[in-house]
């Protein structure tokens, strides 16, 4: 889960975030930090300018930085390609 530290410096600097979801890249939610509470966070979507509530738990991180998958989907997707061999 992100900490609330983390979440007011992308807000107070204004930092495009990319919200990782799940392994597909088209789901990825990017926008900017509103507000938050203990278990989700408000992100202003770039292209539309709407709000999407999403939760906590998601992976956080910079638009300009290379898409990291959360720890769980990538272990998923490891043992998939061993079954398909």
């Amino acid at each position: 889960m992100i900490s609330e530290e983390a979440l007011d410096a992308y807000r107070i600097d204004g930092t495009l975030l990319r919200v990782v979801r799940d392994a597909n890249r088209d789901n990825d939610v990017r926008g900017f930090v509103v507000a938050w509470d203990e278990s989700s966070v408000l992100i202003r979507k770039r292209s539309t300018r709407r709000l999407v509530k999403l939760d906590r738990r998601y992976v956080y991180q910079p638009a300009s930085e290379e898409r990291v998958l959360p720890p769980a989907i990538a272990g998923a997707i490891g043992e998939e390609e061993e079954a398909g061999e």
